[in-house]
């Protein structure tokens, strides 16, 4: 009879163990840490914006790089971003905190054009 209460307790104990480790190893559901969201690259390059559309969720950092043979910016049209001159081979890059559509274009070159389209999280990161 003691056996059999002493496994019972040993089962429980292993099983409440068992759960707990799951629940803190779950994309921080249940450990109140979420995963840092993605970081996502636009191409700038034959005078366009490549994806010219890109979705991200809230939080994720978007990185432009200057791959053509002019300098170029990425200016939102609202006036909430603007990077400035970015030259051959560099780089720009934008933290989107809030969810939104937020169209961009080069400055120098209106006709060049794009939007970042910003979800929000989800619980656990999803």
């Amino acid at each position: 009879m003691k056996t059999r209460i002493f496994y019972s307790g040993l089962l429980a104990v292993l099983i409440s163990s068992i759960v707990f480790i799951s629940c803190s190893k779950s994309n921080g559901y249940g450990s109140g840490n979420n995963p840092a969201p993605a970081a996502a690259t636009v191409s700038i390059r034959n005078m366009a914006f490549s994806p010219n559309s890109l979705s991200v969720k809230a939080g994720a950092t978007v990185t432009w790089t200057n791959s053509d043979t002019t300098i170029h910016t990425v200016t939102a049209d609202d006036g909430s971003f603007n990077s400035g001159n970015i030259a051959v081979g560099a780089t720009y890059s934008k933290v989107f905190s809030s969810a939104g559509a937020f169209s961009y274009h080069c400055a120098l070159h209106p006709e060049m054009t794009g939007k970042i389209v910003v979800a929000t999280t989800g619980m656990g990161g999803y």
